[in-house]
Formats: structure tokens, sequence, C-alpha cells
């Protein structure tokens, strides 16, 4: 597997990121957990097998499950092999912390490093943009973090353009660690609402990766539309077990965009999964390493196959047309 520098940092990693969100993640409403301990193991253990070296967990995901069971997994690895990027925002600590304080962003990356035990994470995210503490008074919490060693990069997940171009702004004229790395929802029909972040990304050199690149999993080509507005959805897939997921996911511009999708994947011989993912990795304007949410093995060996996918600049434009359409 070949390598892309991830942006302006010194990290070299795999073209697709495994996600973790579901790593220990229980649903309250069924009470079905999406991936047990044993079924993440196995996912990375997959992931290892290709050359996959990106993983993406969170202090919050599967209530610190996420954390703990890649911590488990790494025991008898060595952790140089592997860019690790966590996420806080939410506390583990105390409900009474500012978000993003200097006391809850320390105390949430020690305990990050606790479970995953390791001295260091490759990227730290903030989860959101805390409106309530000031960005320079977060950056500054990073930034020791940085000079201590127990973080190399900091990124920003969802957040307003403006929000991203502030905190560039005081970390700049304070002179502390910028985002080098974003990680917004983005996919061929998720773009919208992130056009503008995404110029400011391009214009600052800043890597993207994406969260829900195949748009809840719709992207997969797996949702059929049947009868007068009706969706036909797989047993246990997000659809079936999320009663959101039609109001959040499906409008008619998305099955626009899946069906010239499918038309690609027939012309070259690959799934809508792997063409929606190498349409990301193609952007030319920034660094585009997508992150894979796979429930099984075989899902993840699909979505990794993305990477020896090829498109032509007509296919490309072709999504890209279909999307603004």
């Amino acid at each position: 597997m070949e390598y892309v520098r991830l942006g302006s940092t010194g990290l070299q990693v795999s073209p697709i990121c495994l996600g973790t969100w579901r790593f220990g993640l229980e649903h309250e409403d069924s009470g079905v957990m999406e991936t047990d301990r044993e079924e993440a193991h196995e996912l990375l253990d997959a992931l290892d097998e290709r050359g996959g070296n990106f993983i993406d967990t969170a202090n919050g995901y599967g209530g610190g499950r996420s954390e703990q069971w890649i911590g488990e997994w790494l025991e008898d690895r060595d952790r140089e092999d592997y860019v690790i990027a966590s996420k806080c925002y939410w506390s583990d600590v105390s409900r009474f912390q500012e978000n993003l304080s200097k006391k809850n962003v320390k105390a949430e990356v020690e305990g990050s490093l606790e479970k995953l035990g390791t001295d260091y994470l490759d990227l730290l995210y903030l989860h959101r943009f805390d409106d309530d503490t000031p960005i320079e008074r977060t950056l500054r919490a990073v930034d020791d973090l940085i000079s201590e060693g127990k973080v190399h990069y900091v990124g920003i997940s969802t957040c307003d353009a403006w929000k991203l171009t502030k905190g560039l702004w005081k970390a700049d004229v304070n002179n502390y660690e910028a985002f080098s790395v974003t990680q917004p929802q983005y996919s061929a029909t998720y773009r919208d609402p992130v056009s503008e972040y995404l110029d400011v990304c391009a214009d600052q050199d800043i890597a993207v990766c994406p969260y829900s690149p195949l748009h809840g999993g719709f992207l997969t080509g797996k949702y059929e539309r049947v009868g007068d507005g009706e969706v036909e959805t797989p047993d246990g897939s997000r659809g079936d077990l999320d009663e959101h997921f039609t109001d959040w996911y499906l409008d008619d511009q998305a099955w626009d965009v899946l069906d010239e999708i499918r038309a690609v994947a027939d012309e070259v011989d690959a799934t809508p999964a792997q063409v929606s993912l190498r349409w990301l990795m193609d952007h030319e304007r920034f660094t585009c390493v997508p992150i894979v949410g796979a429930r099984t093995v075989d899902q993840l060996d699909e979505n990794l196959d993305a990477i020896e996918v090829s498109l032509s600049d007509d296919q490309w434009n072709r999504i890209d047309a279909a999307t603004e359409a």
C-alpha cells in the first residue's frame, strides 16, 4: 500500500482511514451494539494485514470502549507503525467543565492516552468548536500538550468556515500550533454545507479526512426506491436501525448522485462504495483521506479495494456535475 502525506504534516498515512465510532456503540432504542470487542479487533487486524496504518477514534466513542479496545490491540504491536487520531470536546471527567477549557482538554487527553496505552497522539482533533471558551485558550492548552510530546498535530472537526479561519488566525498571531487537518462530513452527495469550509482547507494546505464518506452507507448502493417515496432498507443496516436515516440522508439529489456513481461503477468494474471513496481520494485541491466506518471485515476489504480503482477525469467530473445539479 502506498502511503500519502497528510497535508502539511510529516505523517505518512494509508489513503483510507479506519473510523472506530461504531466500536462499543450501543443503540438505546434497540440495545444493539454495532461492533463488539472481538469484532473491533478483527477489523483492526484486517486493516493491519492490508497495510493500513491510520486509525481514528475519540474519547467518547462507545463510552470510552473504542479507545480502550484499540489500546488493547496495540499492546503487542509497535506503536510507531500506526497513526492514531483521537478527539476531545465532550467531557468524560465532569459535566461542569467547559468542553474545551484548558483543564478539560488536558484531562481528556490524559484519559485518552491511558485508555490507548500510549504516550502520545499523532493527531488531536477538537471535536467541535466551543463557543463558550476563547479559541486561543484551547489552542494554548493544545500547544502545551505538543510541547510535552503528548500530541503531535492538531485538527478540528465540525465547525463553520469562519470559525476555522478564526482558529487559524488566533494560532498565527499567538505562535501556537495551527490546525493542519480537518474532519468535516463530506461525500459525493453532501457538499454544499461544507463548500466554504473546504475552500479554506484548499487555500491553507489543510488535509481533509471526511467522515461519512459513503453518506451513512447510502452510497454503497444497498438502498433502493420502491413504490411512492418508500425505501427498501437491508436488515441490520443503518437505515434499518436509525429512525432518522431517511430524513437526514435521502433526498432527490442523493439519488441522482447515486445513479451516476452506479453508472461509473459499471464502467470501471467496481462497486458504488469504491467509486465514491475513489472520487474523494482523487481530489486535487487538498489531500483527502476518507474515514470509513466498516462494520465487517468484508466491508472493510471492499472499501480498501477502492485504492486500486482508477477514475478518468471525465468520470470524476460526471460525479461532480451530478452533485452540483
